[in-house]
């Protein structure tokens, strides 16, 4: 499924950035016809540039200059088009003495005077009205070009080389500034494809997660691994079972191969009952023809677990496990309260895969003990301080009242005992004194259940104090302490379950006589037990 969302999302991502890709080149295809078309633009008035030196401007030009020679007829500051200068006085006494001639000659002159058309002064008047402003006809223009001096003809080709030349300035800058806008826009797009590129691919993961999410939610669903409450999911007994199964797979790789067998199970006894399916590892006994019979009895036409029947072997052993530990708010430390639920789950499947029946309690303790079942075991956090009296006290009730004939009892803490819990129910903490001395009183009590065994595990610490705790509670229980890393605590416990072969064994010190001492007893519990230290 993942392989197939990424293959979807792939294909939507080329296909962006192709699209992407697509509108690049096609800007780079406009930019260089432009650059193309400039180019043919700026040879074109270079070529008119060069032809403007040779053309004749005495007489009216082909049509193509129509427009510049007109432009340049036009301009304001040329000098056709300034007024010439003002005359002198000389000048100005001279034509006044010759209107006065003019008029005497007049007077005594039988012939009619000429006089002669006024004139501004100016070399050349061609300027016309038209409706959209100043214009020149080709009339008109070629009379103009006809009475212009060589020196205002000179005057005119420099006018009309200068407009090229400001045409091709202009038409270059217009190109630079099309090549700065169109580098703009390409830079904006690759811009705009490693973004989109970028999206896609970050919704390509949070498409293919949320897919596995819900696939997996579906299928945990369907197992019966998870269950809805409310408005989220919760996990369930079968899916921490399952975890519980593979910790133990994991733990029972590290063990010694005497406990790996001791593990699979008693010995056994010969004798069987016909029963109802429980686990699937029973189906290797299956009763076929009951099965058979019990399926067509029910209307069905196939077995199913409810019609689903195993000889199982009848064990003669009854077996009670306690197992307490220590959740106060040091466990949080170091990683030592996940290994004590890790521990305790792998133990818990070790006990049912060798004693289905075993009655198995879990108890969680800080201020107050709690008793757990496998999920709120998992779910479980740290609380506050450490009431070992109140735990020991929890067991001495649960085993005392059993009618097992295997009760073994498993204590895991990783320091002193901090609080108590006094004869009006009230926890009081601070007092580490009173606190040992009730988790001592507590730890005789249950040393009186017969028959038992104990262990107390340590989880090291630096401080010698808590070592010298725990071995005074293990010896009034008279149990066996170990004090190991949290790395090692599933193997140490698989280990005692399967009454595995010590590694290193200190004996105690002789124990000193005290008001809590331990009742005296005959049998195996007088034997005096070791002090363990493993996983070191």
């Amino acid at each position: 499924m993942r392989a197939r969302l990424r293959r979807q999302a792939d294909r939507r991502t080329q296909r962006i950035v192709t699209e992407y890709d697509h509108r690049i080149q096609e800007l780079e295809q406009v930019r260089v016809r432009s650059d193309a078309e400039v180019a043919a633009r700026i040879a074109e008035l270079e070529a008119r540039l060069a032809a403007a030196r040779t053309v004749d401007w005495s007489k009216l030009p082909s049509g193509d200059w129509l427009g510049d020679v007109e432009a340049a007829l036009l301009l304001p500051d040329a000098s056709w088009n300034r007024p010439p200068p003002r005359p002198g006085i000389g000048a100005r006494l001279r034509a006044f003495f010759a209107r006065v001639a003019a008029w005497f000659r007049s007077l005594f002159s039988r012939k009619k005077a000429v006089v002669p058309p006024p004139s501004d002064g100016r070399t050349v008047t061609f300027a016309v009205p038209s409706a959209l402003g100043r214009g020149l006809g080709p009339s008109e223009l070629g009379e103009a070009l006809s009475r212009l001096s060589p020196p205002q003809r000179e005057e005119l080709s420099q006018s009309v080389s200068s407009r090229l030349r400001t045409q091709e300035r202009e038409l270059e800058r217009q190109a630079e500034e099309k090549r700065r806008a169109a580098e703009a826009q390409r830079r904006r797009l690759e811009e705009e494809r490693a973004e989109a590129e970028r999206r896609a691919r970050a919704d390509t993961e949070s498409k293919v997660r949320e897919g596995e999410s819900r696939r997996l939610e579906r299928e945990l669903k369907e197992r019966g691994f998870v269950a809805e409450r409310g408005q989220s999911l919760v996990v369930t007994f079968g899916l921490v079972e399952r975890f519980a199964r593979l910790l133990l797979e994991e733990e029972t790789r590290q063990l010694p191969e005497g406990a790996r067998l001791s593990l699979r199970g008693e010995g056994a006894t010969g004798v069987y009952e016909k029963a109802r399916l429980r686990r699937a590892e029973e189906i290797a006994h299956l009763d076929v023809p009951g099965s058979l019979l019990a399926a067509r009895m029910a209307g069905q036409r196939h077995i199913d677990e409810s019609t689903s029947y195993v000889y199982r072997e009848i064990t003669s052993e009854r077996v009670h496990v306690v197992l307490a530990f220590d959740r106060s708010g040091s466990m949080d430390e170091a990683g030592k309260l996940d290994a004590a639920k890790k521990a305790l789950l792998a133990l818990y499947v070790a006990v049912r895969r060798r004693h289905p029946d075993a009655t198995i309690d879990l108890l969680a303790f800080d201020n107050t003990v709690e008793v757990l079942d496998l999920v709120t075991l998992w779910e479980c956090r740290a609380g506050a301080f450490t009431n070992t009296g109140e735990a020991l006290r929890a067991a001495h009730v649960l085993l005392q009242s059993s009618r097992a004939n295997r009760r073994e009892f498993y204590l895991i803490t990783d320091g002193l005992p901090e609080a108590y819990t006094a004869e009006d129910g009230k926890v009081h903490s601070g007092q580490l004194d009173v606190a040992m001395e009730q988790a001592l009183a507590r730890a005789g009590e249950l040393a009186t259940v017969r028959p038992l065994r104990t262990t107390v595990v340590l989880l090291k610490s630096p401080n010698p104090e808590y070592e010298v705790a725990a071995r005074a509670i293990a010896r009034t229980l008279g149990g066996e302490l170990v004090v190991t890393d949290p790395g090692r605590l599933g193997v140490e416990l698989l280990v005692r379950w399967a009454h595995g072969v010590e590694t290193e064994r200190r004996l105690l010190p002789p124990a000193p006589v005290a008001a809590t001492s331990v009742p005296a007893t005959t049998g195996k519990a007088r034997r005096r037990r070791g002090d363990r230290r493993m996983g070191g």
